[in-house]
């Protein structure tokens, strides 16, 4: 009997040996290969980087990239950045970021506003003060809607104050000289520069002959434009003043409603006045009754 489950214990891991091989060897027959991706490498910025310098060898370094693809815009080698002509940095990077094409500019350019503007847009400038530039907030790379607020007459003693949006979502590129997108302090400015269309900069720079310009920082990511209005002194509560009554008309007297009126004339008389030993005389009119 003992004889018996042992022989059976033995036959039960021998068959457990095989099923073992056997799914071993399965598993390897269907598993697929997958090769290896090809070693690659990747240009960083070797230390921070700010607006207008140049990259050189030194600044620069290769780091190695395992993904099978490399981000658009990126450079795979120093040779490959550095072949065609000096770039300069537009957008301030840390050590270790990537050098894309975006940040830097062309081969052979130099470190301009125009080389910040997207294709098809213009640069315009606007005056502001510590109030209408949002108390000095307002920093590159912010985006702002323009607003015109001016006086209108619309009669004699009547003025009439309106506030309309001209542009909205315009991205700022510059305030007074700075570039930087990630100044961090906000600095008080007298002007700031808008990238807008060409449309858009032919209305700014009329409204700034018509009225005072502001500008009003949009929240970060809000880029659908809102329906917006004329505001006036009406929507402030201010009514406008009551036109001037027309002046009374004289009297007139007729013989019947028949006849024409006619109209009564005034009549001067002479007045003494005497103070004292003076004597003076004045002129009067009198209305005849």
């Amino acid at each position: 009997m003992r004889r018996g489950n042992g022989l059976m214990l033995v036959l039960a891991l021998i068959m457990g040996l095989a099923a073992a091989y056997l799914a071993r060897d399965w598993i390897q027959r269907q598993a697929i290969a997958v090769p290896a991706p090809a070693a690659s490498t990747i240009v960083v910025a070797a230390a921070p980087l700010g607006f207008g310098i140049a990259l050189t060898p030194e600044n620069i370094v290769e780091i190695p990239w395992a993904a099978s693809r490399v981000p658009d815009g990126a450079f795979t080698t120093r040779d490959e950045l550095l072949k065609d002509g000096r770039r300069v940095v537009l957008t301030p990077m840390q050590r270790n970021e990537l050098i894309l094409r975006t940040k830097i500019t062309g081969p052979g350019q130099r470190a301009s506003l125009s080389s910040l503007l997207e294709e098809g847009r213009k640069a315009v400038t606007v005056r502001v003060d510590d109030v209408r530039g949002v108390a000095g907030f307002v920093l590159p790379g912010d985006r702002v809607d323009v607003v015109l607020i001016r006086m209108e007459n619309k009669a004699p003693g009547q003025v009439d104050n309106t506030s309309d949006i001209l542009v909205q979502h315009v991205k700022v590129l510059a305030v007074d000289q700075i570039v930087n997108e990630r100044q961090e302090q906000p600095t008080v400015a007298k002007a700031v520069t808008l990238e807008v269309t060409t449309e858009e900069a032919q209305k700014i720079l009329l409204a700034s002959n018509v009225g005072k310009l502001s500008l009003i920082l949009r929240q970060a990511g809000q880029s659908q434009p809102e329906f917006a209005k004329r505001v006036t002194d009406i929507d402030l509560g201010f009514a406008p003043p009551a036109p001037s009554a027309p002046p009374a008309a004289s009297a007139t007297v007729g013989a019947s409603p028949s006849e024409p009126p006619v109209r009564v004339q005034p009549t001067t008389a002479t007045v003494d006045i005497v103070r004292g030993t003076t004597r003076a005389q004045y002129n009067v009119q009198s209305s005849g009754r």
